[in-house]
């Protein structure tokens, strides 16, 4: 099994681009999860220990582990760089009709530019172009919070200016400067080159294009999960509305959560339940479910248990 660690290393510097993954000890709370009807503060996920990454993966949203709200992808506009890099996000969700696609933690679009060259390790969006099309950057202890999305599929290409940009299947990402709010995507088609990614590094396109994927029992081998993030909105969803997240410790005593929780993250197998208690409908998944109807839970888990 390949190792599940990986830095921005010397070798970036000279290749132009390394997948970075991360694999540690998750923190979350004990017990049996009973969360108010309010986001839960847990630090929940995993994370690359210090001196093997420069960039800290954790599984969860920005919300569930705290992220400071007025820095990262929230930072005012004339925030300084090393403020607006402290945290990023990608996280699965509608955009404009588009589903699943890839936003940010603000919940603005992302996108890929067709003349970059898939795993090709440079953007070909510099000067002008990034005025427009601002990459989506991290540096030196960035936190990067990716609910929904596969870690292997991310990776980071160094820019003309030194910088580190982040990619999705390969394609270097940007957001686009004239989207105002969460849901825009005026950047979609423009010049016949610019699209809104999915999580995979793909174009997004509407539900009724999208092919259906429905996560399938874990291979043999996967772990049990330790920890899990469970939102109460699907695609991950804890910041619109009266959404929320909360993390839990996985067990071996059936723990019940405080109604029915739509989309979860998980760091390795956990088995769901469609009723209190353990009981009804169940299901072992151990990728990211961004809508439990997929599964046949309509109305979201409700109990989880170690497999």
């Amino acid at each position: 099994m390949r190792r599940k660690q990986v830095g921005i290393v010397a070798a970036l510097i000279a290749a132009g681009a390394v997948a970075l993954t991360a694999c540690g000890q998750p923190a979350a709370q004990p017990g049996t999860a009973t969360p108010a009807p309010e986001q839960s503060r847990v630090q929940e996920t995993e994370r690359a220990p210090a001196g093997e990454s420069e960039v800290d993966f954790l599984r969860g949203s920005a919300n569930s582990n705290n992220a400071d709200k007025n820095a990262g992808d929230r930072a005012p506009a004339n925030a300084a760089p090393e403020v607006k890099v402290k945290w990023v996000e990608l996280r699965v969700a509608n955009a404009g009709g588009l589903e699943p696609a890839v936003v940010n933690g603000k919940g603005l679009s992302v996108y890929w530019f067709s003349d970059d060259p898939v795993n090709g390790g440079v953007s070909n969006c510099n000067g002008d172009c990034e005025k427009t099309w601002p990459p989506i950057k991290v540096a030196k202890g960035t936190k990067l919070f990716f609910p929904g999305i596969k870690r292997d599929n991310i990776g980071f290409i160094k820019r003309k200016d030194g910088s580190t940009q982040v990619t999705l299947g390969g394609r270097p990402i940007y957001l686009f400067s004239k989207d105002e709010k969460a849901g825009d995507i005026k950047g979609q088609n423009v010049g016949n080159k610019w699209f809104v990614i999915n999580p995979e590094g793909k174009r997004a396109v509407a539900p009724a294009e999208a092919p259906v994927t429905k996560p399938v029992e874990p291979a043999p081998g996967v772990q049990p999960a330790t920890s899990v993030t469970f939102f109460s909105g699907k695609n991950f969803d804890d910041f619109n509305g009266n959404n929320f997240s909360t993390g839990v410790r996985v067990e071996a005593a059936c723990g019940d959560l405080r109604g029915g929780f739509q989309s979860l993250s998980p760091g390795g197998a956990v088995k769901i339940w469609s009723e209190p208690g353990c009981k009804g409908k169940s299901a072992v998944v151990s990728d990211d479910v961004r809508d439990t109807a997929e599964l046949g839970f309509p109305n979201g888990a409700r109990s989880y248990i170690r497999p």
